[in-house]
């Protein structure tokens, strides 16, 4: 039965962590944003996130985000350095021209690092892209 089931393959769609001026603070932050680079916007964006380790886990988080346009991206949560020694998963799920998409991001252990950054489409600021 699974065979019948049939799982578009999630493009054009990022996740990436972003270190950027807090205003509000004074501090530099990082934080996770999610990406559209394609040319539809998709909608009804749920997104889970979480990070554990061998021995800690955090609480999952949940996000709902109307819509992302197309070459647009959305701001998802705040990500503080506590749990950067741990493995931080993003679950994407969303609706693009009435197809259901889904997809797993990592942001491995230790990788959340300014020597990791690399150009980010759309967005057009250095970032860490999740795989």
């Amino acid at each position: 039965m699974r065979k019948d089931i049939d799982i578009p393959e999630v493009k054009n769609i990022y996740v990436a962590a972003v270190y950027e001026l807090n205003k509000d603070y004074n501090t530099y932050d990082w934080n996770i944003y999610l990406i559209n680079d394609g040319q539809t916007p998709i909608e009804t964006v749920l997104m889970v996130a979480q990070g554990y380790d061998e021995k800690d886990m955090t609480a999952p988080m949940r996000k709902t985000i109307q819509m992302v346009p197309a070459k647009g991206y959305a701001k998802l949560e705040y990500i503080d350095e506590s749990v950067f020694k741990l493995d931080n998963f993003f679950t994407v799920t969303y609706f693009l021209e009435e197809r259901l998409y889904d997809k797993r991001f990592e942001l491995p252990r230790f990788s959340i690092t300014e020597d990791n950054a690399v150009m980010l489409p759309v967005m057009g600021v250095k970032g860490v892209l999740a795989r």
